[in-house]
């Protein structure tokens, strides 16, 4: 599926089935990704030839399509080499397929006409060139037109020579080649999606609203209209907690330079809703970059933390002037749980205090955080503690 198509499903807009089980006798085709060579295409076609199969040579634009067959020819002087494109005439095109179907052609060099619709069971090697103009989706489905039956099929990327390939188009072509096993469609819609983004759902635009105010909030905004509709409304929906702690909470660029990386950690953080994913996204960082900096610690449990909180129908999460403590403010008494205080109370005793009743709030005095880093992250535990206690249902 498109990425909008996708996301409409993953948001509950739109039902998808997942065909996972493969044809019988079929192979994962064989991708590579290189720059341009003359002796890479000659060997490749010529085996493909060798073997009694024919080829398809993909280009992007119809002003190349000439160049193309014509350079063919002249590295297989003995293929015969055929061409095909929109801007033919209806009887043209037909006749062109129809003999390369009847294997009168070995090399159809094509535009992406051939994208969809053509089921041609003796082509087992695609050639594509300039593939870092191409789309994603356009990608996955040209490859797909080869490796139709059970020979092993090959696909070959291919960008010109010396040339910058942007940092989009090389995320294509690097997913496109990593993705190439039975049912990689869903994964590599999965990562169009986040390369291209969700789109408008109601027009024609692939970016929508969404650049506007975020990815996350976009899909908070769809979710919840969705489920206004739906009347399938939680009934503790989250509210937006401010969290004012005198730490150090953040990615230091010792730790990730890369920026899409740093992007993609605090993405992972943001969405901590458990102690297991909390535990899993911290013992993931520590594999990939090393030991956790005392700042990334703090902003895995302030997350985890900002999650219970808005569960719990606390808007506001800070200091104690007097004591350096902790003090979390309800919305309204109504938010509170009596069983949940309760235990609270018998976990910490005397360390804890609430005040007030129409917008209560409740004091932990589990130490200072302006100690050392340790006694900070033990505190941001006992914080963590409290609110999984008070969320104890009545």
């Amino acid at each position: 599926p498109i990425p909008r198509t996708m996301h409409m499903s993953l948001i509950g807009l739109r039902d998808m089935d997942l065909i996972e089980e493969p044809p019988e006798d079929r192979y994962p085709v064989q991708t590579y990704v290189m720059e341009e060579n003359e002796e890479i295409i000659r060997e490749t076609i010529r085996r493909e030839l060798d073997r009694q199969g024919q080829v398809y040579a993909v280009v992007s634009r119809i002003s190349s399509v000439d160049r193309v067959a014509a350079d063919i020819q002249r590295l297989v002087p003995e293929a015969s080499v055929a061409a095909g494109h929109g801007r033919m005439n209806e009887t043209q095109l037909e006749n062109v397929m129809i003999d390369f179907i009847d294997r009168k052609y070995d090399v159809l060099v094509s535009t992406t006409i051939i994208e969809s619709g053509i089921d041609i069971p003796n082509v087992n090697t695609i050639i594509i060139f300039d593939a870092d103009r191409f789309g994603l989706s356009q990608l996955y489905q040209l490859r797909g037109r080869v490796g139709r039956t059970n020979r092993i099929a090959f696909a070959y990327l291919l960008y010109r020579k010396d040339k910058v390939v942007s940092e989009v188009a090389e995320k294509r072509l690097r997913t496109i080649r990593e993705f190439t096993e039975f049912g990689a469609g869903f994964k590599i819609a999965m990562r169009d999606l986040e390369i291209r983004g969700a789109g408008n759902i109601l027009g024609s635009e692939q970016h929508g609203h969404m650049v506007a105010v975020g990815y996350e909030l976009y899909c908070k905004m769809v979710d919840d209209a969705v489920k206004a509709l739906s009347g399938t409304e939680p009934v503790d929906a989250a509210v937006d907690v401010t969290i004012d702690l005198p730490l150090s909470a953040y990615i230091p660029e010792s730790y990730i330079s890369d920026e899409s990386l740093k992007l993609q950690a605090y993405k992972k953080i943001a969405l901590v809703e458990s102690r297991t994913e909390k535990n899993d996204v911290a013992g993931e960082l520590e594999d990939r970059f090393g030991q956790l900096p005392p700042q990334v610690a703090s902003l895995i449990r302030i997350s985890y933390a900002r999650f219970l909180a808005g569960k719990a129908g606390i808007r506001k999460i800070s200091t104690a002037d007097d004591t350096g403590g902790i003090v979390l403010f309800y919305i309204s008494g109504e938010k509170l749980r009596p069983k949940g205080i309760a235990a609270a109370y018998a976990v910490f005793g005397e360390r804890i205090s609430i005040s007030g009743t129409r917008a209560p709030s409740v004091r932990i005095t589990a130490g200072k955080l302006t100690g050392s880093p340790a006694d900070a992250l033990a505190t941001l535990d006992d914080l963590i503690l409290l609110l999984e206690t008070l969320l104890i249902v009545a």
